[in-house]
C-alpha cells in the first residue's frame, strides 16, 4: 500500500466525486419511485402541489410524499415554487412522462432496480467469466428496455429515419419481407407494421421475456402481419428471402455477432438493404472517455449487462457497451458478404447508423 499521504485538497475533491456518484445513485432510486408510484404523472396533469395535494391526488401518505418532493427539489428535478409547492417543467415532463416523446428517459431510469440486482451475481462471473443473459434480468429487466427503446421507435422511425432512406418506403409499401434481428419487445416492428400493413414483418430473438413482450405488443396494437421467433427454436433462414433487415441497438450484446452477421447475409435479398443501429464507440478506451461524456455509465452497465451478455456462453465475444466501433463492424459486415457499408445521421444522441447492402 502507497503511505505517500494524500493531498488535502485534493483528497476533498476526491472524497466529492465519489458522494457526487452516490449522490446521482439515490436520486436514480427516488425517479424509480416517483415513477412507479405516479408521482410525476400527477403532477404533470394536476400541475404543481405541496404534499398534502400530491399525496390525495395519489392516495399516498403524505409524509412520505413530502421527503420525495424535498428530494426531487433539491436535485432540480422538480421546481420549487411558494410554500413548498413542487412541479414539472415542460421538459421535465417530457423527460419524465411522456413515453411518446424522443428525449423521454424514463424507460432507461427505470432499469436501476434491475441492474443493482445484478450485484449478487456478478461477482461469480468475475471468477468463471461467464456473465447474465437479458433473461436473467427477469421479466421487469425485458419491460425496463422496452420502455428505454421505445419512445425513438414510435416518434421517429416511421416517419423521420426511414424516408431517409432513399426507395426504402416505397417498397415497404408495396409489400417487402422485412426480418428485426433481436427484436426485443418488438416496438420497432410494431411500428412498421402499422405504418406498412402491405408488408411481412418478422422478428428474432432468443429472450424468451422480450418476445412475450412482443406478442404483448403485437396483440395491443392489432396488426396481423407481424410474427415472432425464437431464434434458438427457429432461426432466420438462409434463402435470401428479406428484402429488409434491421438490427438496433443489440449487436454489441450478442455472444457471437460475426457469426449472426454472416446469417443476416444469408438472409437477406441480393438486392436488399441491411439497417443498423449501435452504440456510438470509438476504437479505444481513451478516445471513447474523449467524445462520450457519459463514459463511465456506459462501462458500468456494460460490466452489468451489455459484455455480461455477451459473454453469457463459452467463447462470448465480450464487446460491451462501448465494443462495436465503426471500423470493426465494417470489417465484418464486408467479410460476410456485404459490398456496401455507409454510415447515416439520424441525429440520435447515443446510436450510430450504418447501411450495408449486398
Amino acid at each position: 500500500m502507497d503511505t505517500q499521504a494524500p493531498d488535502p485538497d485534493r483528497l476533498k475533491e476526491y472524497s466529492l466525486r465519489l458522494f457526487g456518484f452516490m449522490n446521482g445513485a439515490t436520486i436514480s432510486m427516488m425517479v424509480c419511485l416517483g415513477d412507479r408510484l405516479g408521482l410525476y404523472a400527477a403532477l404533470a396533469e394536476g400541475g404543481p402541489a405541496n404534499s398534502r395535494e400530491l399525496a390525495d391526488r395519489t392516495g399516498l401518505d403524505e409524509r412520505w410524499v413530502r421527503e420525495w418532493l424535498y428530494s426531487q427539489g433539491a436535485s432540480g428535478l422538480l421546481e420549487t415554487h411558494e410554500d413548498e409547492r413542487f412541479g414539472l417543467s415542460p421538459e421535465g415532463v417530457a423527460v419524465l412522462v411522456d413515453e411518446q416523446h424522443p428525449a423521454n428517459g424514463i424507460g432507461m431510469l427505470s432499469q436501476v432496480p434491475d441492474l443493482a440486482r445484478t450485484l449478487d451475481r456478478l461477482p461469480d462471473a468475475f471468477r468463471s467469466g461467464l456473465g447474465l443473459t437479458y433473461d436473467d434480468l427477469g421479466a421487469e429487466g425485458a419491460r425496463g428496455v422496452e420502455r428505454g427503446l421505445a419512445p425513438w421507435f414510435r416518434s421517429l422511425l416511421v416517419p423521420v429515419a426511414l424516408p431517409r432512406i432513399e426507395g426504402l418506403c416505397d417498397r415497404l409499401r408495396a409489400g417487402a419481407q422485412v426480418a428485426d434481428v433481436g427484436c426485443g419487445a418488438g416496438v420497432a416492428l410494431v411500428e412498421m407494421a402499422r405504418a406498412f400493413p402491405e408488408s411481412s414483418f418478422h422478428g428474432y430473438d432468443i429472450s424468451r421475456y422480450a418476445l412475450e413482450r412482443a406478442e404483448a405488443n403485437r396483440a395491443e396494437a392489432g396488426v396481423s402481419n407481424v410474427a415472432f421467433h425464437d431464434a434458438g427454436l427457429d432461426p432466420l433462414p438462409s434463402d435470401h428471402r428479406f428484402d429488409l433487415v434491421t438490427t438496433f441497438d443489440c449487436l454489441h450484446d450478442m455472444t457471437h455477432p460475426e457469426q449472426v452477421i454472416s446469417q443476416i447475409r444469408e438472409a437477406i435479398a441480393d438486392d436488399g438493404l441491411w439497417l443498423i443501429a449501435d452504440i456510438k464507440a470509438m476504437p479505444s478506451y481513451a478516445e471513447n472517455v474523449e467524445a462520450n461524456p457519459m463514459a463511465s455509465m456506459m462501462y458500468g452497465i456494460s460490466v452489468m449487462v451489455c459484455m455480461s451478455s455477451s459473454l453469457s456462453a463459452p467463447g462470448g465475444a465480450g464487446l460491451g457497451t462501448l465494443g462495436l466501433h465503426e471500423t470493426l463492424l465494417e470489417d465484418w459486415v464486408r467479410n460476410a458478404g456485404f459490398a456496401d457499408f455507409e454510415p447515416i445521421d439520424f441525429g440520435h444522441p447515443v446510436n450510430a447508423f450504418y447501411l450495408a447492402r449486398p
